[in-house]
């Protein structure tokens, strides 16, 4: 296949371009955008450039204009995060909302569910999160023990849910349960959209070994929730998480190309600013092998990503080839980010407030630590991998 982008293409990512650095207010775009020391100040960076791409016809760019969307294909979604990562934007606050939320409601929700959303979904009014991990169903999310029981003309939900990300920020939840206890464990889910200021519902952070608290426990007592809040049919609900699943594979997918290849393009700047014995490292044979392979693999992540990108505009359907690209992605940035913390050394261990420490280590160390969760988060590898074998490949189980 033809990797260039056609006139087209390129006529948009000039107009994302134009409009990126028109928008960035004057102090971002050099190193990185000014992350405000609180958290509540983060928050509010984030909302304000959301309503800013909202504004400027960006947000949700895939979805059908008929959505409030651009009706941008696949592929001008990855050129956009491309650019939005040379420009080091800030995080997108409703990434769940918009690329998984919004495009499972828009696959299963009821008319009236699609009118009372996806217009807050896009405008950032509405931030969800998603519920679907419990500490004893992770990889066999199927195996899931939160329960909906029938209850009027609604549902009562208990159980606990575990690593939500931002569980404490969302005003909406996307909730896998179980309905039918006697029922096969894959045939007896019911998905459900929860208002997460219903009363029963306790949020807990969960402090990461970097110090953030990104994910949390979700904890539901006798939490009522409408019957039409069903989203998809009562005991389909394995069919509907697919969908958010494989969607959340590909909207992810063009962000975290993104990311590594500006870590990679960092950790360059990072061999000339050290030097060993006299001279700096990007000169050194071995790291310059090292560096070339990793440009390789960001390479080949890119050109995936296309392809991907091509099959689902051909198909309108993500399909499988999202969990290839996540499985490749998450080895190459853990094995990158290894880079660095050998070129610090022992100073990589170093606290901050030590006579020697410098921000490179806060930088480093924190990518570093934060990239144990990549093998582990949005599909662990090993489930990867068997989708991969059995949906791709057409190995057997």
């Amino acid at each position: 296949m033809d990797f260039s982008y056609s006139p087209g293409e390129l006529a948009f990512r000039d107009e994302a371009r134009a409009w990126i650095e028109e928008n960035l207010p004057g102090d971002w775009g050099s190193e990185k955008w000014p992350i405000p020391e609180d958290e509540e100040g983060q928050e509010r960076a984030m909302r304000e450039w959301g309503r800013k791409l909202y504004q400027g016809g960006w947000a949700g760019i895939t979805w059908p204009k008929e959505y409030g969307g651009r009706g941008a294909t696949p592929i001008e979604q990855f050129i956009f995060q491309e650019e939005m990562a040379a420009y080091k934007t800030p995080p997108t606050q409703n990434l769940i909302g918009v690329g998984m939320a919004g495009p499972t409601l828009m696959a299963w929700g009821t008319p009236r569910q699609k009118a009372a959303h996806l217009e807050k979904i896009l405008s950032g009014e509405e931030i969800w999160c998603q519920a679907f991990s419990e500490p004893n169903a992770g990889s066999d999310l199927a195996a899931l023990e939160t329960t909906a029981t029938p209850h009027g003309d609604g549902y009562v939900v208990n159980g606990q849910k575990i690593w939500t990300s931002v569980a404490h920020r969302a005003d909406w939840c996307l909730l896998l349960t179980r309905s039918d206890p006697q029922a096969p464990k894959h045939k007896g889910l019911t998905y459900l959209i929860v208002d997460m200021k219903s009363a029963g519902i306790q949020v807990k952070p969960l402090r990461q070994m970097t110090g953030d608290a990104e994910f949390n426990e979700i904890f539901f007592t006798d939490v009522r929730v409408p019957g039409e809040n069903v989203l998809g049919q009562e005991k389909n609900g394995w069919a509907v998480a697919i969908t958010t699943l494989m969607h959340e594979r590909v909207n992810i997918a063009a962000l975290l190309y993104a990311r590594i290849k500006q870590t990679l393009n960092d950790v360059v700047q990072l061999t000339r600013r050290v030097c060993r014995n006299g001279r700096p490292l990007c000169e050194d044979p071995i790291v310059r092998r090292k560096l070339a392979r990793f440009y390789a693999s960001v390479e080949t992540q890119r050109l995936n990503n296309l392809r991907m990108r091509a099959h689902l505009k051909a198909t309108d359907d993500p399909g499988p080839i999202g969990s290839t690209f996540k499985l490749i992605w998450a080895c190459a940035n853990q094995e990158l980010l290894e880079l660095p913390v050998d070129i610090l050394g022992p100073y990589a261990e170093l606290l901050p407030g030590s006579a020697a420490h410098n921000t490179d280590v806060d930088l480093w160390m924190k990518h570093f630590l934060r990239s144990r969760a990549n093998s582990i988060e949005g599909g662990t590898s090993e489930i990867l991998r068997n989708i991969i074998g059995e949906r791709v490949l057409g190995l057997p189980r």
